[in-house]
């Protein structure tokens, strides 16, 4: 037992503000297993949680962090020894229970994976719960008959992090990709991920006028929500799918029932956050063995703990590309 550091958030005037401090061990959950945090990221949940809205916080202070990769430092579970590696994504971490943001975390065991061989902690974060969910987003469009051969598939927010692991997956498993974005300075960005074609975020953007558009797309991973998603609904080729993992652009839906029965498409529904375990496990394995890690880390800064707390605004307001690795220890 002994003290760690963490950024710590704190309920004042009805604000949220947060400061980096020296914290004692015995405030950890009550938990099994122990980490010595090396990493952590910002995902758009995080970002809402630093600056306060949603009340996806209830009790402060607190450490938040959805995500985070480390050692086993102490555990209670046959299951983990110290050294062990491990990662976390998921599970309401950071969000009811303190979180990656510190050197320092207390988990169940069952919400930790065995990092896979050959994958850095710091690499695991690049990836994160954005890339995590652009996996099981890849294997839920296979799972109902996507191939490579079956023509061009769109990736929505293609510059944020879901959307930038989701390019360079499918680009490198061989599918065409349309990449949408509304930031048509980052062309290179995209194409260099592997894009073959830019979408101007405003095509897709409006209510759609008619219930059915011209089939273009054999699939779509959508991290956008709304109209966009209403709009990608009708442009779908007969019996295509569209995973769904965002809500960047609303989490209504204007859209017709007639896709879904004049086309016999499908909307998967893609949850990260307590996806069941062996599901975790073979997502990881895959990311291991299919992600592009050159392409990777051409989608990822580095930056320490304390500047987290600025970044926040700009994840929420879609101005952060990529991914960004926080080094705890920095």
């Amino acid at each position: 037992m002994g003290n760690f550091r963490a950024l710590v958030l704190h309920e004042e005037g009805g604000k949220v503000v947060s400061r980096l401090e020296t914290v004692d061990e015995a405030r950890l959950p009550p938990d099994e297993v122990t980490v010595a945090v090396e990493y952590s990221t910002l995902n758009y949940k995080d970002g809402m949680i630093l600056e306060g809205q949603g009340r996806l916080v209830r009790a402060y202070p607190h450490v938040p962090g959805v995500d985070f990769a480390g050692m086993v430092l102490r555990s209670d579970s046959p299951e983990f020894r110290p050294g062990d590696p491990v990662i976390l994504t998921g599970w309401r971490v950071g969000e009811v229970q303190w979180g990656g943001y510190a050197e320092r975390a207390r988990v169940k065991a069952a919400y930790l994976v065995r990092r896979p061989d050959g994958l850095s902690a710091r690499q695991a974060m690049a990836i994160g719960t954005a890339g995590f969910t652009a996996i099981l987003a890849v294997i839920a469009l296979e799972k109902h008959g996507l191939t490579p051969d079956a023509g061009e598939v769109l990736v929505t927010g293609a510059a944020g992090g879901v959307g930038s692991i989701a390019v360079s997956l499918l680009a490198a498993l061989g599918y065409r990709v349309a990449a949408s974005t509304g930031r048509p300075e980052l062309r290179d960005y995209l194409e260099g991920l592997g894009a073959a074609e830019l979408i101007d975020r405003a095509a897709l953007a409006a209510k759609p006028a008619r219930p059915l558009d011209r089939e273009r797309w054999a699939g779509a991973v959508d991290a956008v929500g709304g109209a966009t998603l209403a709009t990608v609904l009708t442009q779908l080729k007969y019996r295509a799918n569209v995973a769904a993992c965002g809500l960047a652009g609303g989490s209504d839906l204007p859209a017709s029932v007639i896709p879904f029965l004049l086309r016999g498409v499908n909307l998967l529904g893609i949850d990260s956050v307590m996806c069941p375990r062996d599901e975790r496990i073979e997502a990881w394995d895959r990311l291991a063995r299919d992600l592009p890690f050159d392409k990777l880390e051409a989608t990822t800064q580095t930056v320490p703990l304390a500047e987290v707390p600025a970044l926040a605004p700009r994840i929420l307001n879609g101005e952060v590309r990529g991914r960004v690795v926080i080094d705890v220890a920095a």
